[in-house]
């Protein structure tokens, strides 16, 4: 039962995250952000953030340090929404799965193009 709540607890905190990046965050960039995954620790002390960035805009790396630089008051902010014993350590991490996915996709159809003009 115990090996649930840290995943019950990164859904949360996804939900939660994502909705204070959306309507509270004063920095405009932070409004792209878009959160893909949530790992916490099995302490429910540390939870590794993995995001993108809305349509591929904006630096990634001004991004991440930014959302570095909030950590404090996004640790704030979920603790007091999720009423957990301890605010967890946030740890911003940039997800590249999607822009590895489209290359493959890419690489992919130009195999299929390259096919049909040989035939």
């Amino acid at each position: 039962m115990g090996g649930h709540r840290p995943q019950r607890v990164a859904e949360e905190i996804k939900k939660e995250l994502a909705k204070i990046l959306r309507e509270d965050v004063k920095e405009e960039v932070l409004r792209l952000v878009t959160v893909t995954a949530v790992n916490v620790s099995s302490d429910l002390r540390y939870v590794k953030i993995y995001f993108t960035l809305l349509g591929g805009k904006g630096d990634k790396g001004a991004v991440a340090e930014l959302l570095e630089k909030s950590s404090g008051w996004l640790r704030g902010e979920l603790g007091r929404r999720l009423r957990l014993r301890f605010a967890p350590e946030l740890q911003f991490v940039y997800d590249e799965s999607i822009e590895h996915g489209a290359r493959i996709m890419e690489l992919l159809n130009k195999v299929n193009q390259n096919e049909e003009s040989r035939d």
